[in-house]
């Protein structure tokens, strides 16, 4: 090893070192990245807060996945519905269009109708349980807009699914 290696070893063995004291600036420095000041915990609008969309889309869940050809809910499908329609019977402020894609088989005007077959596969469960049908709509891609490109079934699975995507309901 020569001089020069082991210089650029010992520059970065002291850079890591220097970083390693949370407290080198003292406790009058602290910056609050946890928003503790915050009520509840939750920075409004942020994936922590119960009432934003951030929280639907990663905590409840925006989309359920169909098999090939299928527009027929999967027991793990309504299990992410049902938490759908009680997000949305809680912030009714929100309104939903439920979007249906499918993967790149088949013809566009096939994939088209099966997407909105799956669109509105979702929307009949989310009325059934008790969520207001004038609060949503449905709209099919079909092959359109695909989650993951290529040509393999992993690919596939991701694309043949129906999305919902919520936005605060203009108050007039």
């Amino acid at each position: 090893m020569n001089i020069l290696s082991k210089m650029t070893i010992l520059a970065a063995v002291m850079a890591l070192g220097a970083c390693s004291s949370a407290d080198r600036f003292g406790s009058g420095n602290a910056v609050d990245l946890n928003n503790s000041g915050v009520a509840g915990g939750a920075l409004a609008g942020s994936p922590q807060d119960p009432t934003s969309a951030a929280y639907f889309q990663q905590t409840v869940g925006d989309r359920v996945l169909f098999a090939v050809d299928q527009s027929t809910l999967t027991p793990q499908g309504m299990a992410t519905l049902d938490g759908q329609a009680q997000w949305l019977n809680t912030n009714v402020e929100y309104s939903a269009v439920i979007e249906g894609h499918a993967d790149e088989q088949g013809t566009r005007e096939y994939n088209l109708a099966l997407g909105a077959r799956r669109a509105n596969a979702v929307l009949e469960y989310l009325t059934s349980q008790g969520v207001a049908s004038n609060r949503m709509k449905v709209i099919s891609y079909g092959k359109e807009r695909p989650l993951e490109i290529c040509s393999e079934e992993s690919c596939y699975a991701k694309n043949r699914r129906a999305v919902t995507v919520i936005s605060v309901v203009p108050t007039s």
